[in-house]
């Protein structure tokens, strides 16, 4: 099949570029250096060329997302890297220890106490080195560790996610307030103890050696948000649609909000002759754009790099990957939900 016969909306990566970033980053970050976070593509496919590149271990935002790895035989070392109070999902994942090893972010007694009683055997304290979300404060880490062992869990050391860091445009602050968090890291793994200091992601995998493995997961497919960074990752998602509607001024193609994520706002769109375009607004199921030479023909397609990969991959069922136009493989988004 050619991508031009896909049924559109149709979420298309390019097989050539995939292999360059996933090589990329396994030459930067070997092996265990890494942890590959799933949540950036959701997709069990991705994750195994993920793991033929050496990578053993991997970053799971939910429960679903550890399940279905594990499932999928890519259950050597897993972690939950978000706090989960559900006693039933909790339950699931411990029966689900004998077959994979899965760790669990623990950031509060409440936490600590919800693990303990499913059966979870192995966490990880979550520790806040500065973003307003999940994670104690790192004077607190040691006394959050020193429950779970007292509840007689396995703690395998700290996390930490600097994702208010990840996108800032001059390098040496960016730089300098990595290594704060880090120092704020260290402080509560002191405390802790364990072989783990998790940390980072795509947008800081290159400033940490301080760290025992980096969360990075956008990196694989990447988006126009991270583009602009010049990290040495391309585009290798595109979102492909069809123009519907045509007037003189601008044309309308079948991409809308509900299959492109858009917190990181508009997405980017060109013609497959390589014309760039310049996207008015989205709405559900349609974007409005405007050709930057020419006009735009109804039947014609066009294809939108995501702003924000993450959202994007999680809206779809499956995805198609290409060499150059032709399909190749057909890879099902199976880790989509909670």
């Amino acid at each position: 099949m050619n991508v031009l016969e896909l049924p559109t909306p149709a979420l298309v990566i390019d097989a050539e570029v995939l292999a360059h970033n996933l090589a990329t980053m396994a030459a930067a970050r070997p092996g265990a250096s890494l942890r590959p976070h799933v949540k950036a593509h959701k997709c069990t496919a991705l994750a195994a060329a993920q793991f033929a590149h050496g990578h053993r271990s991997f970053t799971c935002a939910t429960p679903r997302e550890v399940l279905g790895m594990a499932a999928a035989g890519l259950g050597a070392d897993l972690l939950l890297a978000n706090e989960v109070l559900d006693r039933d999902r909790l339950r699931a994942i411990a029966a689900a220890q004998d077959d994979a090893r899965i760790t669990i972010a623990i950031d509060s007694p409440e936490t600590v106490a919800a693990a303990a009683t499913a059966g979870i055997r192995e966490v990880l304290v979550d520790v806040n080195v500065g973003l307003p979300r999940c994670g104690c404060r790192p004077d607190n880490a040691g006394r959050i560790a020193d429950l779970a062992r007292s509840a007689g869990m396995h703690v395998r050391g700290v996390m930490g996610y600097e994702g208010h860091l990840m996108a800032l445009d001059d390098p040496a602050e960016q730089q300098a307030r990595v290594a704060d968090s880090v120092d704020r890291l260290l402080l509560a793994h002191a405390a802790v103890g364990g072989d783990v200091v998790s940390a980072g992601g795509t947008g800081t995998f290159h400033l940490h050696d301080r760290v025992t493995e980096v969360q990075a997961g956008s990196y694989a497919l990447m988006d126009t948000h991270y583009g602009r960074f010049g990290h040495p990752f391309e585009q290798a998602a595109h979102v492909y649609g069809t123009v519907v509607s045509a007037t003189p001024k601008y044309a309308v193609a079948d991409v809308g909000l509900k299959c492109m994520g858009m917190d990181h706002g508009n997405p980017s769109l060109e013609t497959l002759d390589g014309n760039g375009a310049d996207v008015w607004f989205l709405s559900d199921e349609h974007v409005t754009f405007v050709p930057h030479t020419g006009v735009a023909g109804v039947g014609d397609r066009v294809r939108l790099p995501p702003a924000h990969i993450d959202p994007t991959m999680a809206m779809h069922e499956v995805a198609w990957v290409a060499s150059g136009h032709e399909v190749i493989d057909r890879w099902p988004i199976d880790l989509r939900n909670w």
